[in-house]
């Protein structure tokens, strides 16, 4: 699976959306996060479009507004907000949740021996992501490893 731009973007900028939110209680300006992680503002209020549409985070109107998460850091997950932005987690159309279109994508699905290895990708993906917070993700230690 490729990640796209969308998806990339919006994950870094609820996580600075989330850690501006912990310094105070104000509403963060769009025009603030899309600086600090250097994204297209323009992109940005799409993306923080969709994620007000699925109840991630609040836009406040007027001079002092901005966003703010609309549910507490814990309770935010990474695999949801990765749904929400890109879609499915999918590596391949045949192991998808929908069942009409894993046979559209290959009508040999049913019979594919390897099959099974992209749907434990699959799995192990969103297992993953959806075990992993906001929250998680602000708290850790940022000693990256590759």
């Amino acid at each position: 699976m490729k990640v796209s731009k969308r998806t990339e973007y919006g994950l870094r900028a609820i996580v600075t959306l989330a850690e501006l939110s912990a310094q105070g209680t104000r509403p963060v300006p769009l025009r603030e996060i899309a600086t600090l992680e250097d994204i297209p503002e323009a992109f940005l209020d799409q993306i923080f479009g969709t994620l007000r549409k699925y109840g991630i985070v609040n836009s406040i109107r007027g001079a002092s507004g901005g966003y703010q998460l609309a549910m507490s850091p814990e309770t935010i997950r990474m695999g949801q907000v990765v749904k929400i932005l890109e879609g499915s987690v999918a590596p391949i159309g045949c192991v998808g949740e929908d069942r009409d279109s894993i046979l559209e994508f290959c009508f040999k699905a049913d019979k594919c021996q390897t099959r099974n290895v992209w749907l434990k990708l699959y799995q192990a993906i969103e297992k993953a992501l959806d075990g992993l917070s906001l929250s998680d993700v602000i708290e850790q230690d940022l000693g990256v490893t590759n």
